[in-house]
């Protein structure tokens, strides 16, 4: 009988936990399969990444490495260093990464410098923009890659012209919307009591990169767009830790009264913040297509998206990083200039499934 593939799967950030859950509970599903979890802790606190592995069911992780913040270089050198002290330690025979954060690219590149093949889910989404260092962190890891598993057709379009060998690319499907069908069962309503919320009746804010947050100048054109906004219609926003360290240099938050300012929020509480909104105004790539998938409008105060399925047939409109345009967005919005999205293809729960059915007629072992 041949010996079990070993697989490390690598996590770091929210993001990656809701890629990569699905595909962890689908490997552990066969016995012919050693599959082993890795935390990074590029998202080290409580509110950044406990409570998401609670909320998805993830068991401890086997390994923490315990990186912590720094600088984009600081942060990828800790994580190449110490993964790869774990590679050489477990002798993975595969890598499995997800998304576009740090940690992706960091265990990617040990990993093939090591000699281990990798598997990344969410290939080939580009924004076209190398301003942003989730572009660089998907450009790098797909080129070295082995298994790309692509989410939407744009995916497939972009690995081609990179010059991608196409026996590396997959169209299997979305797994952050595995997570989602999966979750949206256990939703319950005690949050939007909790804040005093009435279904459809409130905007959903998230807001974390570093163009808007960073700047006193364009996070302060944001957050005076939402106190306006706030006059029509209730707002309730998550802050992202670094987020609201910005805001508190612009404004004491006791006067942002008009506006429900929230610690990060596990994964059940947003999506039922998320799916019982009027409408999402985010900078996130996932809450675009989530929103997609549960049929919200969606306004990506962003002038790209590495996701054009979700303008292209779903709900989310691409409104710019212009205040007053984003502002007349939402505002037709709320006025019922909606736009009525479908689910793209292969968005149905079962992009796991098809992951592991892959990997698994890869490696020599089958269904």
């Amino acid at each position: 009988m041949k010996h079990s593939f070993k697989i490390l799967c690598a996590v770091g950030a929210r993001p990656n936990f809701m890629k990569l859950s699905p595909v962890y509970k689908e490997l552990k599903k066969h016995k012919e399969i050693d599959c082993l979890l890795c935390h990074t802790g590029q998202h080290y606190d409580i509110k950044m990444s406990k409570i998401f592995f609670d909320d998805l069911d993830l068991p401890e992780p086997d390994f923490y490495l315990g990186v912590g913040s720094g600088t984009h270089s600081e942060q990828t050198g800790r994580i190449m260093i110490e993964f790869e002290r774990l590679l050489y330690k477990i002798k993975p025979d595969l890598v499995i990464v997800g998304g576009d954060v740090n940690s992706t690219l960091a265990c990617s590149l040990a990993s093939v410098k090591a000699g281990v093949k990798v598997a990344h889910v969410e290939s080939g989404l580009r924004s076209f923009d190398r301003t942003m260092p989730e572009e660089i962190n998907r450009l790098l890891t797909d080129a070295i890659s082995e298994f790309l598993f692509v989410t939407e057709s744009s995916g497939v379009e972009n690995l081609n012209r990179e010059g991608i060998s196409k026996d590396k690319i997959f169209f299997v499907g979305n797994t952050m919307i595995d997570s989602l069908i999966y979750y949206i069962n256990k939703v319950d309503n005690t949050i939007l009591n909790d804040y005093n919320l009435s279904k459809k009746q409130y905007i959903l804010v998230t807001m974390h990169r570093p163009f808007i947050v960073d700047s006193a100048k364009r996070l302060g054109a944001f957050m005076e767009m939402l106190i306006d906004l706030s006059k029509k219609i209730k707002i309730i926003f998550p802050v992202h830790p670094r987020t609201r360290k910005n805001i508190k240099n612009l404004y004491n938050l006791k006067f942002l009264n008009e506006i429900i300012l929230t610690e990060p929020l596990g994964y059940v509480n947003f999506i039922t913040l998320m799916k019982n909104a009027l409408l999402v105004i985010t900078d996130s790539g996932g809450i675009q297509e989530e929103t997609t998938f549960l049929g919200v409008q969606c306004v990506t105060v962003r002038d790209n998206t590495e996701r054009p399925v979700t303008v292209q047939i779903g709900t989310n409109h691409l409104a710019g990083t212009d205040m007053s345009k984003v502002k007349k967005i939402v505002l037709n919005i709320l006025n019922g200039n909606i736009k009525k999205g479908r689910i793209p293809e292969y968005w149905d729960g079962k992009a796991s499934k098809r992951i592991v059915k892959i990997l698994l007629k890869n490696t020599g072992f089958s269904l």
